[in-house]
């Protein structure tokens, strides 16, 4: 294949110069080798592609047919290499990135605004699932990037942190005076008496918080479990109990009083969030471009 797309490329150089002495400069080939090429190539089709004369050359029925159909391929073959650049060079292409909702909406889309306006031709397609989905997705090249809370070290992964989260439990006013507890009850007594409500199991901050509470010897024998963030900050919001949040997320309800944060014994581990990506030698293009972005925004700490 390679040998006869040689052949073709020859062929066509020689038709457009209509002489064999300025397809030979053209191509750095010397003219007896395109001569030969030329014939090598009539044989394997069984039929002239040139009338020859002492002025050059120029093509038969045969050739023109065979040329327009060389000119289409090489011209698909220039196109398919400068959408390769183009994709290669971050210009065009496709940005593939994992989140879970709630990240998504609270940190993911400021970003993304900023950086399609940058960049138009480049298509952003998100993935909304838990941290453990993204990272299995990660591990299996199934995404470019994804925004996590950070797993911890990973062989696979490349982890650059752009804040802290603070997990905490609120509740409004009126449900914490309706468990009618003592003034200074601690921790224990508290998640004892209340509902708690808490992300389902698969999700990474629930079995942080779960991990956190084994830690600690806090039992919650009445507990709720939500699937999204969004979902349990207005169920704490309508007074269903005490919500697991994320304090940077409520920073409003906070300051308007309409939710309150419980003071724990023992207070909860910050915990870092950011981009990760699978370690390749070579990035893709519009992953490379999302990052330099990033990095232009002083977003990216480490």
């Amino acid at each position: 294949m390679d040998s006869n797309l040689s052949l073709y490329k020859i062929f066509y150089t020689v038709a457009n110069t209509h002489n064999i002495s300025r397809a030979s400069k053209e191509l750095y080939i010397s003219q007896p080798a395109i001569s030969k090429a030329i014939q090598k190539l009539e044989s394997n089709l069984g039929t002239p592609l040139f009338y020859r004369t002492s002025r050059g050359v120029t093509l038969t029925k045969e050739g023109s047919l065979l040329y327009s159909h060389i000119q289409n391929a090489l011209a698909s073959i220039s196109r398919g290499e400068e959408a390769l650049r183009k994709e290669l060079s971050g210009e065009t292409g496709t940005l593939h990135i994992g989140v879970s909702s709630t990240l998504c909406k609270y940190l993911l889309l400021p970003y993304l605004k900023g950086f399609i306006q940058e960049n138009p031709s480049i298509r952003v397609f998100i993935a909304c699932q838990s941290t453990a989905h993204t990272v299995r997705m990660l591990e299996q090249h199934q995404l470019d990037l994804g925004l996590i809370a950070y797993p911890g070290p990973h062989p696979q992964l490349t982890f650059h942190a752009i804040g802290e989260i603070h997990d905490v439990f609120v509740a409004t006013s009126d449900y914490m005076k309706n468990l009618r507890l003592p003034a200074h009850a601690d921790t224990s007594v508290i998640f004892a008496s209340a509902t708690i409500m808490l992300l389902d199991k698969e999700n990474i901050t629930r079995q942080y918080i779960n991990d956190f509470m084994l830690q600690n010897h806090i039992e919650t024998p009445n507990f709720l479990e939500v699937t999204d963030m969004d979902l349990l900050i207005e169920f704490s919001r309508i007074s269903l109990g005490i919500g697991c949040v994320i304090r940077e997320f409520i920073q409003e309800d906070l300051k308007a009083g309409l939710l309150t944060e419980i003071p724990l014994d023992i207070p909860i581990h910050t915990r870092s969030v950011g981009f990760s990506y699978k370690k390749v030698p070579v990035l893709s293009g519009p992953l490379q471009r999302f990052l330099d972005y990033l990095w232009r925004q002083g977003t990216l700490l480490s």
